[in-house]
């Protein structure tokens, strides 16, 4: 049996029958049902009326209480629904500025737009396509979280409420991330496919009700594959399961209608939220696997940006608190993984580690010398100790003295292997150990541009060298440990414009010849080699190791 088609008695003796068995209820919604089902066989008015007090004041403040539970928007927003409510729609129409007589209830309030603001967030939605916009309230609300180079486009038929927002939008920064169709939502959509543009990571559909089941069809075409539905309205004062408030309501017809529409639809999955006047979610089922090879379903049945999580790993990075490897922290973190931070100096390590921590991702500091090798040990161990194993070593910690070889010291040479090319042995080491004994993992040690070419005009003979070195013990650590499940790679970077150049009495000076060696025109930031990083230690670089990525702008290539 369908569902909006029960017998309203039915659906009543349901209730009852829930109550009288379990007497224990559980959400809002139960308590009126349970304190409405007492009032009927109430002996007496008095109590009769004191049951029904109680039901009214569990409904009577649900709405209020969650408003106040919510928090509230910014004050743009909070603007535009001051605005939304006086202004005069009424008068609008009889001046002819719009088709339809427009009602301030019809927009979405901050409740509404919170929501949507939030489903934003939680699907990391970077385009979204509105249907039905009038005041702007939720479209505002959504732009809110779109990250920069994203976009909400909205459909609305009324010339008039694309005038109203502009200056709301525009006031709130969001001109350039809003854009607005004008015209009939089934055309504008035929039109958006027609222009083959990039897809929508969420729709969200709020229009005429009658249009639904036309704009869902065209919006499956319109969403990536992991794309969200979301559509308001959905209960419609409760009328779509109540046949007797269907008659003569032609848009609760309708709603029942579509929602019966969908729920028999065998490519998507759904939900429906008694959230205001129903919110429905909807997305699509991924393809039925049977009879299809891993092309089709993915690895492992991971799509590919699923295979570059890092959810549920740990991971080391030596060198952290600053510069390459505080943005190696960020990026893994980023990326899902549980982040230790080790650094000489604790302070800094503790800094990026709270930086983490800030943004909701599980980190600790630890203080090491990586030329230590009772230290690299203790480091390891801390790591397994506080995050719970070891999964992803990145070996990043290095000094660099630049001075010409004749002036070498002994000791300066001993210093710079000691830490570039002994010290990342000593952690390959350590980790490899671990990893052996823990089913496998992932080393990424990093090197230089320096190993393909000589860096002009600085003289850096023992830096170039141990760099060249830690290639190499890359490469045949990979060898030796591939059957141990222990990819081991590492990267290159170019010259990166970190606070060792920018603050540099001897090497700002040489940054315009550098600029020159570069097909780029530019030096590298460290923003440049986070999503390198994220490749090389997900699945998705599962068939790669002992190899030296290479970031440098094409500087070895001039």
């Amino acid at each position: 049996m369908v569902a909006g088609k029960n017998d309203f008695e039915t659906t009543n003796a349901v209730a009852s029958d829930k109550h009288n068995a379990t007497n224990y209820p559980d959400t809002p919604m139960e308590m009126i049902v349970k304190y409405l089902v007492e009032a009927k066989s109430a002996e007496g008015l008095d109590e009769t009326k004191a049951l029904v007090q109680k039901a009214l004041d569990v409904a009577g403040g649900l709405d209020q209480y969650i408003d106040t539970m919510t928090t509230p928007p910014p004050q743009a927003c909070a603007e535009l629904l001051e605005e939304s409510q006086r202004h005069d729609w009424i008068g609008a129409y009889e001046a002819n500025k719009t088709m339809y007589k427009l009602k301030k209830e019809m927009s979405a309030g901050m409740l509404e737009g919170r929501f949507m603001k939030m489903l934003c967030h939680m699907t990391r939605a970077k385009r979204v396509l509105e249907i039905g916009m009038f005041t702007g309230t939720s479209t505002m609300a959504m732009a809110e979280a779109i990250p920069p180079g994203g976009k909400v486009v909205a459909l609305e038929l009324e010339q008039y409420c694309k005038d109203f927002t502009a200056p709301h939008f525009k006031k709130a920064g969001y001109g350039d991330t809003i854009e607005v169709m004008v015209g009939p939502a089934a055309e504008s959509m035929k039109k958006l496919k027609s222009q083959k543009i990039e897809l929508f990571d969420l729709v969200f559909i709020d229009a005429d009700k009658g249009g639904y089941k036309e704009y869902y069809t065209h919006a499956l075409d319109l969403i990536t594959p992991d794309g969200i539905i979301a559509v308001d309205n959905t209960l419609m004062k409760g009328r779509p399961y109540i046949p007797y408030e269907l008659k003569d309501c032609e848009l609760s017809i309708a709603i029942q209608d579509f929602n019966e529409f969908i729920m028999a639809d065998p490519r998507v999955e759904l939900i429906t939220l008694p959230f205001r006047d129903g919110v429905t979610i909807i997305r699509k089922k991924r393809p039925s696997p049977v009879g299809q090879d891993c092309i089709f379903t993915g690895m492992n049945d991971l799509r590919i940006l699923e295979r570059m999580s890092l959810q549920g790993k740990a991971a080391l990075i030596t060198g952290g608190g600053q510069g390459i490897g505080r943005a190696f922290a960020h990026a893994l973190g980023e990326a899902g993984a549980r982040v230790a931070i080790v650094d000489m100096n604790k302070e800094k390590a503790q800094e990026v580690a709270d930086e983490l921590k800030s943004k909701g991702i599980l980190s600790t500091a630890i203080q090491a010398n990586v030329a230590e090798e009772k230290d690299i040990q203790e480091m390891v161990d801390t790591c397994v100790k506080e995050l719970g194993g070891l999964d992803i070593a990145i070996n990043n910690a290095g000094i660099n003295k630049n001075s010409a070889a004749e002036d070498t010291l002994m000791s300066e040479y001993d210093m710079t292997f000691s830490v570039n090319t002994r010290g990342v042995f000593m952690c390959c080491q350590a980790e490899g150990r671990y990893m052996m004994k823990n089913g496998g993992g992932t080393i990424i040690n990093t090197a230089s541009m320096a190993t393909l070419l000589v860096p002009h005009p600085q003289k850096q003979l023992v830096y170039n060298c141990s760099k060249a070195a830690v290639v190499k013990m890359t490469q045949t650590l990979a060898c030796e440990w591939a059957d141990r499940n222990i990819r081991v790679n590492c990267i290159s970077p170019g010259i990166v414009n970190t606070a060792l150049i920018q603050e540099s009495k001897d090497l700002q000076p040489l940054v315009g010849e550098w600029l020159e060696q570069i097909p780029m025109h530019r030096l590298a930031e460290v923003s440049d080699l986070q999503s390198a990083i994220v490749f090389m230690a997900s699945d998705s670089s599962g068939y790669m190791t002992g190899h030296n990525l290479v970031l440098e702008g094409g500087q070895s290539l001039w």
